[in-house]
């Protein structure tokens, strides 16, 4: 798989079981009062954060979205290369995928957040003392909502990141509902990059697309893979009546050069122009975007039911 999406991969490979762990029950002003310490039970377990933190370094570009969106921005001291949203993120030479713990604790972290944990990092930043919380790829959409809910409740904006999750939710489920009847009958294919890697249903990305009924392609190709490799002859005689383009930031791709493609004139998305082009990390995270995502394929649809 080529190394440019191995994030993708990562991203939706693994399924999360996340739940609030119970707390004590206490008096709503009290709670309201003292929101610390806070409880969250994450990949690598069970995390108690004492204090509101105010140095956090993020090293999972969705997280780093989500602490923006949440309110938390102002706390973030430092994110990792792959985050590059929003623009006003402390952006630095920090690797989530190869970190270097001396690098990570130079920077005086009360709280270090990861999507991935190589190499022992979670364990190697607690014996420093430092608390780590690993969010794991969301599996789900009701997944990616709770992990949005944590990390309010860990950086003192539950407030904020409940309405988060429930605006998200509430504008997912409107854009789905107006969308699903146009797609009917209708097949997309995803692409990852012009090699024709793809990703089937049993991806997070792949599970949106299902929310509309849509049937992708990729599921009855060959290979035993969630991110199989299409054949340009599979993938013509499939002919997907939808074409989403992730691969338009890293190799340029759009409707023209997809057009150009050898046959590809033949194929229904490419004939009557249904070709969406995504900024490829929309569509390789679970953040607050993830309605960006679904507005576009229901915009797409909703283009194809007037042709």
């Amino acid at each position: 798989m080529p190394r440019r999406f191995a994030l993708a991969a990562f991203l939706t490979g693994f399924a999360l079981a996340v739940a609030l762990a119970p707390t004590a029950v206490a008096s709503p002003s009290r709670s309201a009062a003292t929101p610390f310490p806070a409880t969250i039970t994450v990949s690598n377990g069970q995390v108690t954060i004492q204090k509101r933190p105010s140095r956090i370094v993020s090293l999972s570009a969705t997280a780093t979205e989500t602490l923006f969106a949440i309110g938390a921005g102002k706390q973030v001291i430092a994110v990792d290369n792959q985050s590059d949203y929003p623009k006003t993120a402390p952006r630095t030479t920090l690797s989530g995928f190869t970190p270097n713990v001396e690098a990570i604790a130079g920077y005086r972290p009360d709280l270090v957040v990861i999507s991935y944990d190589p190499k022992g990092l979670s364990e190697a930043l607690d014996k420093l003392g430092i608390p780590v919380v690993h969010q794991d790829a969301a599996a789900t959409l009701p997944g990616a909502y709770q992990q949005i809910r944590q990390l309010g409740k860990i950086t003192g904006h539950a407030a904020e990141a409940n309405a988060l999750a429930a605006g998200m939710k509430r504008k997912i489920t409107a854009i789905v509902a107006k969308a699903r009847t146009k797609a009917a009958g209708v097949s997309v294919y995803h692409e990852l990059d012009p090699t024709l890697f793809t990703l089937t249903s049993n991806t997070f990305v792949g599970r949106v697309y299902a929310l509309f009924g849509l049937r992708n392609i990729a599921d009855a190709a060959k290979g035993g893979t969630e991110y199989p490799q299409l054949s340009a002859e599979y993938l013509i005689s499939a002919n997907p009546g939808l074409i989403v383009l992730a691969d338009t930031v890293c190799c340029a791709q759009n409707a023209r050069t997809v057009a150009a493609r050898p046959g590809w004139s033949r194929i229904a998305a490419v004939r009557t122009g249904s070709v969406v082009r995504l900024d490829d990390s929309i569509a390789s995270r679970w953040g607050p975007r993830l309605v960006n995502l679904v507005r576009a394929v229901g915009t797409a649809l909703g283009r194809l039911g007037r042709q």
